[in-house]
This record gives C-alpha cells, sequence and structure tokens, in this order.
C-alpha cells in the first residue's frame, strides 16, 4: 500500500507514551498501528452489531452448547501475575 507524507497536529506525550508501550521506532509507525487498531475494532464492533440483529437459529444455540468450557475454570491468580501491568 502507498503511504504518503501528510501534516498532523497531536499531543506529543500520547504519541510518546504509546510508542514506548508497544516499541514502535517512530511517531509514523504507531499512528499506523492506531489506525489499524480503530480499523479492526469498527470492523468487529459492525460485525457485532449486525450478529445481534439476526437471532442465532436453534442449531446454532445447540452447536454453542457443545462447546468445552471446562478448561476456562482454573485456578489462575491473573491479578498477581499481571500485578505491575498496573502501572
Amino acid at each position: 500500500m502507498a503511504k504518503e507524507k501528510v501534516t498532523i497536529t497531536l499531543d506529543r506525550s500520547k504519541a510518546d507514551t504509546a510508542r514506548s508501550l508497544v516499541g514502535a521506532a517512530s511517531t509514523s509507525e504507531i499512528i499506523d498501528l492506531a489506525l489499524d487498531r480503530i480499523i479492526r475494532a469498527e470492523r468487529l464492533r459492525r460485525d457485532l452489531a449486525a450478529y445481534r440483529r439476526v437471532p442465532p437459529t436453534d442449531a446454532e444455540l445447540e452447536l454453542a452448547l457443545l462447546a468445552q468450557t471446562a478448561a476456562l475454570d482454573d485456578d489462575t491468580d491473573w491479578a498477581a501475575l499481571y500485578a505491575d501491568d498496573d502501572q
């Protein structure tokens, strides 16, 4: 995909924070990543909205009930594992 140079006004501290959080090498890279994430999130939001407009069929509901969920119930203390991430 072709890229072109543009001029934007942004909050430099937000850009610097975002760059450090994801390890981006440049402000251009972080803007590109942010746009990718916005596009993906909006497409997901639209897909979910469309799905909610059409209720699942009885066959789809039965299939969902067959899913194995036992592995989701474990004793992992996620808060303790990621305690340092709150900073």
